[in-house]
């Protein structure tokens, strides 16, 4: 259910909305269920097929060879490998940074009973990359180099056929093991059931279209997965602080990812929100991607403003953006009232370009109010935390009776047995 300004006392709409990025006529899930099938029970064959019809490419095998990396790496420019591997080694230090903060645990609870648990990374998983409309150079780093940092015995990466070589060259430099061109629901199919050629993973992630987001949530069970991620969302936070043309700026340059891209304003400045209108609209004469973001900004895009700084957060937690800018007097103090969105970006100077290309948090993120429940992918992502029990003598004399008492009050005969058992030949019984 989408929230509205009119959910939220105190808010009303400068611009609305026109459309909801949830609307699906079911067709999609059908079509999707088509390929899911096919890769299942066809495999290769079907994956085959799939690349041909729909991404328009016949290819004799799918796997990228150690030669072809290679080729990949040496065609990249210089400049842009160096920025690649500025961005991997940011992503890495942030990563093990969060790794460090996972401890393993060891705890006696009471006399005779060790209680804890173990972080233990994932035997497989597969990241898939999206093609897009743009090469994203940054996507294989923000999807593998967090695996590599967790410990993951091997990743697989799968991208769409036409990818840019830089594609490829970046998912080798951020460590993946084995790269295959297969793209869209096909690809997630492939690695959630396994073929004679891709080899079937634990768990899958990685953003994609509505196609790969559809085959995800279609496989889940059979593999874990990230997130269900729909289409990008920016919102900015502001008030009579606010540069209207940096936040112009910034919705435009989210809204050029996909027609689909939501956008908005909420503020309790409504000079604010009149300018940064008009900002749009003149900044989108001169945008070269204006025939995407232009779309996004009509259709998706909206200004709220609020009575005051209480209205803002209560309607910024009911949408609980995907990227959420706080560009207000004091943004550091101001962030800690906000509890519901996908990744911070505190003062004007922390634009979401610098998260989404380099700086080394993580651009894969929970949209369409995702943000309430869970946050972006990170290390621990590719990390279980599985507990484990010790007993001694001691922990059993305490444990038994309650146990034993609640099996049978539970009339569970087994169960009393079993913790009765232990007590009794300690006892000597």
């Amino acid at each position: 259910m989408t929230t509205t300004p009119a959910s939220i006392p105190g808010v009303r709409w400068l611009k609305a909305p026109l459309r909801s990025a949830a609307d699906d006529d079911g067709s999609l899930a059908r079509t999707v269920t088509a390929i899911v099938d096919a890769v299942r029970t066809r495999g290769d064959a079907a994956v085959a097929e799939f690349s041909t019809t729909l991404d328009g490419v016949t290819l004799d095998r799918f796997e990228v060879s150690d030669d072809e990396r290679q080729r990949a790496l040496d065609e990249l420019d210089p400049q842009t490998r160096s920025d690649t591997q500025f961005t991997i080694d940011n992503v890495r230090r942030f990563a093990e940074a969060q790794l460090g903060s996972m401890q393993p645990l060891d705890v006696e609870t009471l006399p005779g009973v060790r209680l804890g648990h173990r972080l233990i990374p994932l035997r497989r998983v597969g990241c898939y990359v999206p093609g897009g409309r743009y090469p994203l150079l940054s996507a294989p780093i923000m999807t593998i180099v967090p695996a590599a940092v967790a410990g993951v015995d091997e990743i697989v990466a799968c991208l769409p056929p036409g990818a840019h070589p830089a594609m490829i060259a970046g998912c080798h430099l951020s460590g993946a093991h084995r790269i295959f061109r297969i793209g869209g629901a096909q690809a997630i199919a492939a690695m959630a059931h396994g073929t004679a050629t891709v080899p079937a993973v634990d768990k899958i992630v990685g953003p994609g279209n509505a196609f790969v987001n559809e085959a995800k949530r279609q496989v889940f069970g059979t593999v874990g997965i990230d997130q269900l991620a729909g289409p990008s969302e920016i919102f900015v936070l502001a008030d009579a602080s606010g540069d209207a043309e940096m936040i112009a700026t910034d919705l435009l340059a989210q809204a050029e990812h996909d027609v689909r891209t939501r956008v908005g304003l909420i503020t309790t400045d409504a000079a604010l929100a009149e300018a940064t209108r008009v900002e749009i609209e003149a900044q989108l004469a001169t945008l070269s991607t204006a025939a995407t973001a232009g779309v996004a900004w009509q259709d998706f895009g909206e200004i709220a403003v609020c009575d005051d700084d209480a209205a803002m957060i209560a309607y910024s937690d009911a949408v609980a953006a995907e990227h959420l800018q706080v560009h207000v007097q004091d943004p550091m103090a101001f962030s800690h009232r906000l509890r519901d969105y996908g990744s911070l970006f505190i003062g004007e100077l922390s634009s979401v370009v610098y998260s989404d290309k380099c700086c080394g948090t993580n651009h894969t993120l929970p949209t369409m109010g995702a943000g309430r429940y869970t946050g972006g992918l990170w290390v621990g992502t590719y990390v279980k935390t599985a507990t484990w029990q010790s007993l001694d003598e001691r922990g059993v004399r305490a444990l038994a009776p309650p146990a034993a008492r609640q099996s049978a009050s539970e009339g569970l005969e087994g169960h009393r047995r079993a913790a009765q058992l232990r007590l009794d030949r300690l006892q000597g019984g």
